[in-house]
């Protein structure tokens, strides 16, 4: 028994080429009670997919029971159902038609998350290894969170955060990157990009439209800032950080900065540079945003404790589980200098009404109990080995490169003889070569002329072997 297409008019025109009873007959085998419900919902998902395309008739109830071997009565009342719900249409003495309501397939969500782009070698910044996320440790600190979480706390949160994980990460952070943490100025943000979003607003209430960034820097400061009302000003580095004398003449009073592991020449600030450019926030009755994005992953030796803890009036201080644990959670914090609060606090609360309270019930636990510190070091001893292994690489296929930067975070600056350039050459053989690699030049608005070749390498998501593969297919193809 076949479905054929056929003109309303009541002429039959081509097969529709399927059997009905062939896209029914898993249902048909269903149990005996649930047997109606069953071939209701697949003639109904075979409409809505196209299988069962508008103006196609149907068998009729006989027949089609027959070919079944169910009931006619559970085909009709299938029939009046979708009938009904203006699947199918009928007449009296004319038969079952595909009605014309569902024109196409249900559209399906799209997938826009960035993902690797597949190549042999992925050496694009950004990402950390997301196979050491700590599946057991979490879901046991979840089973936890579940079953000891006061009802109360499920409802609508301190848009600050729980005080529980306010006050388990300021104790943390002063522990680790020796910030001045008041809980009562710490806020949980879904990870640096709102925290940069929140200052932002807190920069433009207070009459600032213009931001410093550095120069090079990470690109995604200029969307954000903008979406606050505020022009990012790129300003340069010199060896010791970020250059004074243009950071006194741009006008601005507020300056993005990364000084335990700048992104992404990889240089820490020196303990001079520091000290003078709170001086320059104080004397323009400015502030700092000091982005920690990397602070806690410093291999040859303890981390450069955080700008914040020097002068907490004048530096907001933002940092992520991002680079730790996973982007994915869209979990972070952001210590906040009294003049910046309450423009904070209260953005925080119009744009989310709060962190979700499981997710930070959750962290606090996993904190508390000692397991964030236990993944903090398993991560330290994969990256420094990681990174040991792109420097070796590096050695030996590309004699004469240097490396710059400190021993620090999860991605490099591999500087390349110019015998390997020039930069536009050597990205197509990349790409010929299925190698991912980013220019430094992508990082910056100053084009300065040069022959070598200049890449950042991230490495975290990369075993030891695949960075070496990876280096190997570079050399290969120049």
């Amino acid at each position: 028994m076949t479905v054929s297409q056929t003109n309303p008019d009541g002429h039959e025109g081509a097969d529709g080429g399927s059997a009905a009873w062939e896209l029914l007959l898993p249902a048909a085998s269903a149990p005996a009670r649930a047997r109606g419900r069953a071939l209701q919902a697949a003639l109904r998902e075979a409409v809505r997919s196209g299988r069962l395309a508008p103006g196609t008739r149907l068998p009729s109830s006989r027949d089609l029971a027959a070919d079944l071997g169910v009931s006619r009565g559970l085909i009709t009342e299938a029939y009046e159902q979708l009938t009904a719900e203006g699947y199918l249409r009928s007449g009296r003495g004319a038969g079952t038609w595909v009605g014309g309501a569902v024109r196409s397939a249900p559209p399906r969500a799209r997938d826009l998350a960035p993902r690797s782009p597949g190549a042999r070698a992925d050496f694009v910044p950004g990402t950390p290894d997301l196979s050491l996320f700590p599946r057991a440790a979490w879901a046991a600190a979840q089973r936890g969170v579940l079953a000891e979480l006061p009802h109360q706390d499920l409802g609508y949160p301190d848009p600050r955060g729980l005080p529980r994980l306010r006050t388990a990460l300021a104790e943390l952070l002063a522990r680790r990157r020796g910030v001045v943490a008041d809980p009562e100025r710490l806020v949980v943000v879904s990870g640096v990009a709102q925290a940069t979003t929140l200052l932002g607003f807190a920069l433009h209430a207070r009459g600032m439209r213009t931001v410093g960034v550095e120069d090079p820097g990470s690109p995604q400061h200029n969307a954000l800032y903008a979406a606050a009302g505020v022009t990012t000003v790129p300003l340069p580095l010199d060896d010791e950080g970020l250059a004074l004398d243009p950071l006194r003449t741009s006008g601005v009073r507020a300056v993005v900065t990364t000084p335990a592991h700048q992104y992404p020449t990889g240089i820490a600030y020196s303990a001079r540079r520091r000290a003078e450019l709170l001086d320059w926030a104080r004397s323009v009755d400015g502030f700092v945003l000091e982005d920690d994005y990397d602070g806690d992953f410093r291999y040859d030796r303890a981390p450069v404790g955080a700008l914040q803890g020097l002068d907490p009036e004048r530096v907001a201080y933002a940092g992520s589980v991002s680079k730790s644990l996973a982007p994915g959670l869209r979990l972070g914090w952001l210590l906040v200098p009294e003049g910046l609060a309450d423009e904070v606090v209260e953005r925080k609360r119009t744009m989310d009404l709060g962190h979700p309270t499981l997710d930070q019930a959750l962290f606090a636990r996993f904190v508390e109990r000692g397991d964030y510190d236990r993944q903090l070091r398993r991560c330290q001893r994969a990256y420094r080995e990681r990174r040991d292994a792109l420097v070796a690489a590096l050695e030996e296929h590309f004699p004469g490169s240097r490396v710059s930067g400190i021993a620090a975070g999860l991605h490099v600056i591999a500087v390349l003889p110019k015998r390997f350039g020039p930069e536009e050459d050597f990205l197509a053989r990349m790409a010929a070569a299925g190698v991912a690699v980013r220019l430094l030049a992508d990082c910056t608005h100053a084009r300065a002329e040069h022959d070598d070749v200049r890449l950042v390498l991230g490495y975290a998501h990369l075993s030891p072997a695949r960075i070496r593969e990876g280096v190997r297919a570079m050399a290969e193809a120049v």
